[in-house]
């Protein structure tokens, strides 16, 4: 039992330790716990992984305060994602390194099913998760990995067509009049030039045949 205590002690002390070096790239010292709660609230048990369950789980006795602090971060905070994915990768990928060098680069997507038609970038399509077309957002990630581990170091939501065609629709949504219509492979393509451009240790890029397909990605 002590054992067990002080490991899970140790644990605690690693992520607390692990959030602190992300937060200075969230820009507001107020966004620091909310942070900190939903990390929690996504390592916790439970399948499911919305705000308000996870305010349940992490703490009962307070779930108005904690739900209304956690969706606030996710909703309306304007920290930049690809900045913490860059601290993420400054802190992860040495130490996937310890055990060997990073080996391949995997670029793929990831199907999320979504009920109805608000969210931005959800369409009927194929859904990875569901293995069929679905009404699903999906998202363009690349990985560096080794045969020890692996870490996300990019992930965009792919816009379909008709959304980055519907001016209605984008300014309900809120999407910024910058994003424009990008193909799966051409949002990799950005990644993988990104990487490479930040000294991302290399490895053989793999991808399935969907991007193996893409002429212009192959040839880069």
């Amino acid at each position: 039992m002590k054992n067990n205590t002080r490991s899970l002690d140790a644990s605690a002390r690693r992520f607390d330790k692990y959030i602190d070096a992300l937060a200075p790239e969230l820009g507001r010292v107020n966004r620091i716990e909310p942070f900190r709660s939903y990390c929690t609230g996504l390592l916790l048990p439970g399948e499911r992984k919305s705000v308000e369950p996870m305010a349940a789980r992490i703490s009962p006795a307070n779930l108005r305060q904690t739900h209304q602090s956690m969706h606030h971060f996710v909703a309306d905070s304007p920290w930049e994602d690809e900045a913490v994915l860059t601290r993420v990768t400054d802190l992860v990928v040495p130490v996937i390194q310890k055990r060997m060098p990073i080996s391949v680069w995997i670029v793929d997507d990831t199907g999320m099913p979504k009920k109805g038609n608000h969210s931005v970038g959800v369409a009927h399509q194929y859904c990875g998760q569901l293995g069929k077309q679905a009404n699903c957002q999906v998202a363009v990630s690349l990985s560096v990995a080794n045969t020890h581990a692996s870490l996300p170091i990019s992930y965009q939501l792919y816009l379909p067509k008709p959304w980055s065609e519907d001016p209605l629709r984008r300014k309900a949504a809120g999407v910024p009049d910058d994003i424009v219509f990008e193909t799966k492979p051409q949002i990799s393509l950005q990644q993988i030039k990104k990487a490479v451009a930040a000294g991302v240790p290399r490895g053989v890029v793999i991808a399935d045949a969907a991007y193996g397909n893409d002429n212009q990605l192959v040839a880069h």
